[in-house]
């Protein structure tokens, strides 16, 4: 049974509520009607959840949540208040409360509230528990995020995280730079969740004009005389499954106001058609902005925002992730070059190089394209400087003649007696086969081997 601290000024709410709760035989109710109290309370007792109401005497609910964060007490918190204010909601919500409910409510929706609250708090738990450190191979689910090439050690955090999410069903947020793998995840996510069975509909926002992107999401309902055909719309298509939204920064204000309520009651209208109807979607969504940062201040609705941040992952781009950049190189050179027919095994030290200091501005994506491209022109058995794009060369700097301060400079000795290094190696260390492959004669082999021997003395 869980435990419930109810914290109202007015004795006839705590009552009300206090009776409905004990009724569904799920909550044990501690009322207190004296704010100077809560604190004492939270302190020596184990509560699962707070409800409580801002607007009181002697001590005001915002004054108890800063306290509460200032202590560390760290349980969940449904707001109850009589007025609604976007300003309140916001300040309350950035000091941790999950919900905010004006009264009267009904039974409902609060016992849904909760039932939600208590599960955020539950999954919240298990993250904040994870250990330091974490590999792949702890995943439960492991086949689930088996897409993601990755050894970093934050990203690793990131697929322990997810499958907690995956876990439950809450809306999860996913922001990070374009190309850096935000559907990706989102999939893995679904594939995790108990929903793997039934669809998962990507609806990318940008590609949609403003005001025709209410009914492609929700349907539309029209009407000829006493006739009446609805077209469903992609939450219809989604039912029982997954809906990613892709570019959440594109939707318009009045339907940021829409998502807010289909995230939390699962209700939505059609276009034309007042008539309520109900779907079970869970609901992911992501940007290539910061939400929370002051140039969506104005523009993003902060409830709806806030009720994002709850559950919000930030995938790192790949600059930040240099450890992942040879990983996926080698991903994706070997399915290309599977898919084409070419025996190509692996990369120049030159290529390597390069790769490595290259800040790709479209991520992951970017990688992909890179490697593609490279596999088609290569003739080689080893992707050569040559075979990359000549934007990439001149943006690290070696297209130009100028190369960047921590991209090594040498010699054309020295890259020969590499490629003649690497090429014996290849062939055990066969004079003939390598001098072929080269394009050389065995003298000149002979007279690279003898430079090298020298250049060690």
């Amino acid at each position: 049974m869980k435990r419930i601290l109810l914290v109202d000024d007015d004795v006839a709410v705590t009552n009300y509520f206090k009776v409905f709760l004990a009724q569904t035989g799920q909550f044990e109710t501690t009322v207190e009607n004296d704010s100077r109290n809560v604190m004492d309370l939270l302190m020596h007792n184990q509560f699962d959840l707070l409800l409580l109401d801002l607007d009181m005497p002697n001590v005001g609910g915002i004054s108890i949540l800063n306290k509460m964060k200032e202590m560390n007490i760290d349980i969940p918190v449904i707001v109850l208040t009589g007025v609604y204010d976007v300003d309140l909601a916001v300040k309350s919500m950035k000091l941790g409360v999950l919900d905010y409910l004006v009264k009267p409510v009904e039974d409902d929706k609060l016992l849904e509230t909760i039932d939600v609250a208590l599960e955020h708090s539950t999954v919240d738990k298990s993250i904040k528990h994870l250990p330091e450190k974490l590999s792949r191979q702890e995943l439960v689910n492991q086949a689930a995020f088996e897409s993601i090439i990755t050894q970093d050690p934050e990203m690793t955090r990131i697929l322990h995280q997810a499958e907690k999410l995956a876990s439950c069903e809450l809306c999860v947020f996913i922001w990070g730079e374009s190309g850096s793998g935000k559907e990706t995840l989102a999939r893995s996510i679904h594939n995790a969740s108990a929903r793997r069975g039934n669809k998962f509909v990507v609806v990318e926002v940008n590609s949609f004009n403003p005001e025709e992107f209410p009914s492609f999401l929700f349907g539309q309902a029209q009407s000829w005389g006493n006739k009446r055909q609805e077209r469903q719309g992609f939450i219809d298509e989604a039912n029982g499954g997954t809906l990613f939204l892709n570019h959440i920064e594109f939707l318009s204000f009045p339907m940021q106001i829409r998502l807010r309520r289909f995230i939390k009651t699962g209700e939505y209208y059609l276009e034309s058609l007042t008539t309520i109807k109900k779907a079970d979607v869970r609901m992911i969504v992501a940007s290539t902005k910061d939400l929370a940062s002051a140039e969506y201040e104005e523009r993003f609705d902060r409830d709806l925002l806030y009720h994002l941040m709850i559950n919000s992952i930030r995938i790192p781009p790949l600059r930040e992730r240099k450890n992942d950049i040879m990983l996926l190189a080698s991903h994706f050179l070997n399915l290309e070059a599977k898919k084409s027919g070419k025996d190509i095994r692996g990369f120049s030290d030159e290529c390597v190089s390069l790769l490595k200091n290259y800040t790709y501005p479209n991520n992951i994506q970017e990688l992909q394209i890179i490697i593609e491209s490279a596999v088609a022109k290569e003739e080689n058995d080893i992707i050569t400087l040559e075979s990359l794009p000549d934007t990439l060369k001149e943006k690290t700097g070696l297209g130009s003649g100028r190369q960047k301060e921590d991209f090594e400079i040498r010699k054309l000795d020295e890259l020969i007696n590499d490629q003649v290094r690497k090429t014996l190696e290849y062939y055990g260390g066969d004079k003939q086969r390598s001098a072929e492959k080269l394009g050389i004669s065995i003298d000149e082999i002979n007279k690279i081997i003898d430079r090298m021997d020298k250049d060690k003395l």
